[in-house]
């Protein structure tokens, strides 16, 4: 974990600013509303991933199998568009970003929606017009949009860069203080190893320094089956089928691809990364390095990307041969230490008795 150390006196005035604007919000200074149904904030501490989409997919899944009418509020970073704006089937990437479009075509029964001011999203998205009426909303990475008093605050940190670890902006990647982490309900260790020792956890747990009030788990990546890039390859495959050391280019535009590689790297040794800034709009100079690394790789090589990156790619004029051998790799969440159970009723807890945005607990 890089620390810029000699950024420290910008990271205290910068600590300065954010506290007074958290004591202002503590305060009623600065005003937080509350809304008529369950609001669920997924977000973090730091810039950069730790995971939030994945887990905001799979609190989608778990809701709609309650059978509740699910709606996400996100603010749609670097769109192209302003203001509010629905996501429906035919609307494109550009105008709502690549992680709403993401979640949209994988569930396209949510009612999904951009919006940098929460509130007014909150207001266009529980209009009376609005048939049938939300159950519940997901606010996308809100932790600190704090203009809306969400009524469960879940707070995600990377396994791989632990918040008590970090350093606030401009020498590390806080967004705000360590004490900042109060404000969350659930808490979140994220992109573990598969196989966390019990005795680690419970070492992450006492530097967290958690109150009893809040609840700890901790999850790992499950990667599904590769599949064909815009159904332009072959069928399926599974991960197993790059044993033997299938050669493998790993194109991501992710905040944090290391994880990627790192897993990916556990069934071929031949693999090379193409690592592109986290939401890169890709241009024609991109298109013609993919070409040029293909083309210079062994017969037989495959291409693997995320979900997230495919929403950009679509519109690429990439070569039928790249395409072909170009596969997507599906992205999901695992509860360990058999967390899921308990995380699934403490959501289901929160959305089924909360007739009314509030917090779980006063403190």
């Amino acid at each position: 974990m890089r620390i810029y150390r000699w950024l420290y006196p910008l990271s205290w005035l910068y600590g300065l600013g954010v506290r007074l604007r958290n004591a202002m919000f503590d305060a009623g200074i600065l005003p937080s509303q509350t809304f008529a149904l369950p609001v669920v904030c997924v977000g973090n501490l730091t810039v950069g991933g730790t995971g939030k989409t994945p887990h905001t997919e799979y609190l989608i899944r778990l809701l709609m199998q309650a059978g509740l009418h699910v709606g996400v509020l996100s603010r749609g970073y670097k769109r192209k568009s302003k203001g509010f704006v629905w996501a429906e089937s035919e609307t494109p990437m550009e105008q709502v970003g690549d992680e709403p479009f993401q979640m949209k075509s994988k569930f396209p029964d949510i009612r999904l929606a951009v919006d940098a001011d929460r509130p007014h999203g909150i207001r266009c998205m529980t209009a009376p017009h609005v048939q049938p009426p939300l159950d519940v909303i997901l606010l996308d990475d809100a932790y600190q949009h704090r203009y809306v008093k969400a009524g469960l605050n879940i707070l995600l940190t990377d396994y791989q860069r632990p918040i008590y670890e970090d350093a606030l902006l401009p020498a590390g990647r806080l967004r705000e203080p360590l004490c900042g982490k109060e404000r969350a309900d659930v808490v979140v260790v994220s992109k573990c190893p598969s196989g966390l020792p019990a005795s680690e956890a419970r070492q992450i747990r006492e530097r967290l320094r958690l109150q009893p009030c809040q609840a700890l788990f901790f999850s790992t990546l499950r990667y599904g089956e590769l599949r064909p890039f815009a159904l332009c390859g072959g069928p399926v495959r599974s991960l197993d089928t790059l044993r033997g050391d299938v050669p493998v280019i790993l194109l991501s535009g992710i905040a944090t691809p290391g994880k990627l590689l790192s897993d990916l790297g556990a069934y071929t040794s031949s693999i090379r990364s193409v690592c592109f800034p986290d939401h890169h709009q890709f241009t024609m100079a991109d298109v013609e390095r993919i070409h040029r690394l293909y083309a210079e790789s062994e017969p037989g090589t495959l291409v693997v990307t995320t979900e997230k990156d495919e929403t950009r790619l679509h519109r690429l004029p990439l070569s039928e041969e790249v395409k072909a051998h170009l596969y997507v790799l599906p992205i999901e969440v695992e509860f360990l230490f058999g967390g899921q159970t308990a995380f699934n009723k403490k959501i289901l807890d929160y959305v089924g008795t909360s007739s009314r945005d509030s917090s779980l607990s006063e403190r």
